[in-house]
């Protein structure tokens, strides 16, 4: 059975940082391109950022770059998100995704992912 499991979240002041986690079991890592997704109350999911499964393209929401870093580690299948300069805006529930590669499959859609995680809450103190 497939499962991506996030750790990592918690309560932060703004202008701190977190680091979460993504550790997938049940598939090989780097057969996957990952995701990181989130979603604030009342809003719509949002794309964050997203790495190719050998890590040759990286991508990131105008909202987070120079802040946040998405690494992965294939041989630890895991795949973390680095938070720097946390803003209350950030405020979200974080979810991870495993996208299978497809040519011309867009790493912003959500819809394009096949494999999600249950979520870890982050949240930015003003």
């Amino acid at each position: 059975q497939v499962q991506l499991v996030e750790s990592g979240g918690g309560l932060v002041q703004a202008g701190g940082s977190l680091r979460l986690s993504c550790a997938i079991s049940g598939r090989t890592l780097s057969n996957y391109d990952m995701g990181w997704f989130r979603q604030a109350p009342g809003k719509e999911r949002e794309f964050v950022a997203a790495i190719s499964r050998i890590g040759g393209r990286i991508y990131y929401a105008d909202s987070v770059k120079g802040r946040f870093t998405i690494v992965r580690d294939n041989s630890k299948n895991t795949v973390y998100l680095q938070m720097n300069s946390l803003k209350f805006e950030d405020t979200a529930v974080y979810y991870c995704a495993s996208k299978t590669p497809k040519i011309g499959a867009s790493y912003l859609r959500g819809a394009n992912y096949d494999g999600w995680g249950q979520g870890t809450q982050v949240t930015v103190s003003s």
